[in-house]
């Protein structure tokens, strides 16, 4: 028999807890976090650029737009520093076939005798803006610090390119890079994928196009903030949704003009059914960025269908901070953790 005073007791804890919660989202709301001093510079930088929201262009302006890199170029001089790239790494310029005609791709080799272990890096840019050229500094970085060749991606760009250009031209690139990886001074047993927000989309959506097809899979993944869902009532979609240089309006804008499915996992990897059998991965999230919530909820995910997962949140910094290691110590540490797990997987595979 149910206690007559218990009930009501713990109805109302109930309540309470459920006011609680929507009481913090709300303050949550109400106080964003802020940027660490070193990323304030950037931002700073970057709006003193004179650009516009991506969400009030056209997808022709917005690719048009000072992009973050501009604003490191912007700190770097300031500050008294070249802003040459890093040496250390060569960079060669290729094109290859894919299920729309031919697209180019980028090997960026360290220094030293080979053969290598290889990443695909796919960039940024909501799939709608930006290139390898844009997010140069990644690549690049994490050649040198994990020793491996990166293969970067320019794949075709919405809207012109909507869904599945993207993730179809992606797993063409991990296809080639399998079959050509002897000729880029790479080892084809350990070939690795990654990426950027909408590039890390596609790095774990070729992990799953990998597994579905039953080829050869990823020997890793690494996701920095990948966008992985359309949720935007998210705690931190709450939080940053006025954040810079992502926030919820952007957002939305680059839904709109890449037009995925919105249950196909293939555009939204939380979508899938399960995430069994796809490769152990590294999660790197930044606190000022609206995918901050979902890049966990994916871990967990991963996590819970039985994959290694690794998950690491830096603080004070916003979306797009990785890369940024010549003026923010945090992306410098970001890009160590990163090419560390690299180097970790690709020397189980040897």
């Amino acid at each position: 028999m149910k206690n007559p005073v218990l009930v009501p007791v713990v109805v109302a804890a109930f309540a309470g807890a459920v006011l609680l919660g929507a009481a913090s989202l709300a303050l949550a709301a109400e106080n964003p976090p802020k940027a660490e001093p070193a990323m304030q510079k950037v931002l700073d930088a970057l709006a003193s650029l004179g650009g516009k929201p991506a969400e009030t262009l056209t997808p022709e302006e917005a690719r048009k737009q000072p992009t973050f890199a501009d604003a490191v170029k912007k700190v770097t001089s300031d500050m008294g520093k070249s802003a040459a790239p890093d040496a250390g790494v060569t960079v060669k310029d290729m094109s290859i076939a894919g299920p729309l005609g031919n697209f180019p791709i980028h090997i960026y080799t360290p220094e030293g005798k080979g053969p290598f272990p290889v990443m695909v890096y796919y960039h940024g840019g909501g799939f709608v803006i930006a290139d390898t050229k844009t997010y140069d500094a990644s690549p690049r970085a994490l050649a040198k610090m994990a020793n491996a060749i990166m293969v970067a991606v320019d794949y075709h760009l919405a809207p012109e390119h909507p869904f599945p250009a993207a993730p179809n031209d992606a797993y063409a690139a991990y296809l080639w890079t399998l079959e050509h990886a002897k000729e880029i001074n790479g080892d084809p047993a350990r070939v690795a994928v990654g990426g950027e927000s909408a590039g890390g989309n596609l790095a774990t959506v070729v992990s799953m196009m990998a597994r579905d097809k039953k080829v050869a899979m990823p020997v890793h993944q690494l996701l920095v903030y990948p966008v992985v869902d359309a949720n935007m009532e998210t705690l931190s979609y709450r939080r940053n949704a006025e954040a810079k240089p992502l926030n919820k309006a952007s957002m939305a804008w680059f839904f709109k003009h890449y037009a995925g499915d919105p249950a196909n996992p293939y555009a939204l990897p939380m979508k899938a059914v399960s995430l069994k059998g796809l490769p152990p991965a590294t999660v790197i999230a930044a606190e000022i960025d609206p995918l901050q919530s979902e890049g966990k909820a994916y871990a967990d995910r991963l996590k819970k269908d039985g994959v290694a997962v690794t998950y690491k949140q830096y603080m004070g910094v916003t979306h797009e901070f990785f890369g940024m290691g010549a003026v923010v110590p945090k992306a410098k540490e970001a890009e160590q953790f990163a090419a560390d797990a690299l180097k970790k997987a690709f020397a189980a595979k040897k």
